[in-house]
């Protein structure tokens, strides 16, 4: 299918929210990707079946603290910079380029390559939703190596990083990418075809899509638009369960940027009851707890949304007195089997619980 202009917006929507309050605003990204169209054309969505084997097949995006990125803009270079030099690398052109992560500005970062190189985008991610470390992404979790990759900066710098294991990786990028000003390009785990088919996460840029046209056509038909982003959640078969978890407003907010992340804790007092939700996050938002008891965690998803326009607020745009609704989703199989747990559940970010999905937490669905 070709993704035209008209669905960037959709795109957009549908990223952000799958970024779990991560992966970045994708306003910017969205403004460069309508930027790339007019000048090329529109871009080429293809499944993962379309590839050939031995394809070359160049995931991407941003590391970095989100909220640097709110002053710290790219300036729409970085992403090919990067891919060029990984061409240079290994010898072979790139044949297609995929989101590292789906999640906000993340899920839009390739079509800035895709555009420029005239190559497609693949109908897939690396985490189903976005996450704040490189190697919780589903090829590090089935040990595939995130090396060579590429960092780029604004600014010009360009480095290549080659590291024995992918967690080393991870905190070299990291450090790497505080260095060149808080946030930056990366290019990592380049993939063959057969790499591909075997390990990415399938549909969810479609998923994306749907997820965001679905909130749009509710409110041009003045239907709500949570019980529609809830349904189409449910539609794309990758996120079987949704459920608006609360509905409320902002009173309390802990947030400051540590070692690369944006960390903190936003609390949230409910409507016409003594209710209230606390809601960790770490680039993404982590955990869930509503009157103390968790009602989500990682790896299923946890957005916060504008109750109004329903419109996804990213973690570095939390403010005092938003009124909102927090939307939980569960997330995609691959994430929930046991190995993948130990890269992306709980424990994973030193929370001390264990993981249960959101439809056991939340048997009656509410939204």
């Amino acid at each position: 299918m070709r993704i035209e202009r008209s669905m960037l917006a959709d795109l957009a929507r549908g990223a952000a929210f799958l970024g779990s309050g991560g992966g970045g605003d994708p306003y910017y990204s969205l403004l460069l990707a309508e930027a790339a169209i007019e000048r090329v054309g529109s871009f080429e969505l293809i499944s993962l079946d379309e590839l050939p084997d031995g394809a070359l097949v160049a995931p991407c995006g941003w590391i970095g603290a989100p909220t640097v990125s709110v002053e710290k803009l790219p300036n729409g270079k970085e992403t090919v910079s990067g891919l060029k030099r990984l061409e240079k690398i290994v010898g072979q052109k790139i044949d297609a380029v995929l989101p590292i992560e789906i999640g906000g500005g993340n899920g839009l970062a390739p079509l800035i390559a895709a555009a420029e190189l005239g190559v497609p985008i693949v109908d897939c991610d690396g985490m189903g939703r976005a996450f704040p470390e490189s190697q919780m992404t589903i090829f590090n979790i089935r040990n595939l190596s995130a090396c060579p990759s590429v960092i780029t900066a604004a600014c010009g710098s360009l480095a290549v990083l080659e590291t024995d294991n992918n967690l080393t990786h991870e905190r070299a990028a990291r450090n790497l990418s505080v260095a060149l000003g808080g946030i930056a390009h990366m290019v990592e785990y380049p993939l063959t075809g057969a790499e591909a088919k075997a390990n990415a996460i399938p549909g969810s840029v479609s998923a994306a899509l749907a997820t965001g046209a679905a909130i749009r056509e509710a409110h041009e038909r003045g239907a709500d638009p949570f019980a529609a982003l809830n349904e189409a959640l449910r539609q794309t078969g990758l996120y079987p369960y949704a459920i608006t978890l609360f509905d409320g407003k902002i009173t309390d907010l802990q947030r400051e940027t540590r070692g690369g992340f944006s960390v903190g804790k936003v609390v949230i007092d409910g409507f016409g009851a003594n209710d209230q939700m606390e809601i960790d996050f770490q680039n993404e938002n982590l955990i869930a707890k509503r009157n103390g008891e968790i009602c989500a965690v990682t790896p299923d998803l946890i957005t916060v949304m504008d109750r109004e326009t329903a419109d996804t607020i990213t973690t570095e745009k939390l403010k005092y007195g938003q009124r909102v609704k927090v939307v939980g989703a569960a997330a995609p199989a691959m994430l929930r089997e046991e190995k993948a747990l130990t890269f992306v559940g709980p424990n994973a970010f030193g929370l001390e619980t264990a993981f249960e999905p959101i439809e056991q937490l939340n048997p009656k669905d509410t939204s």
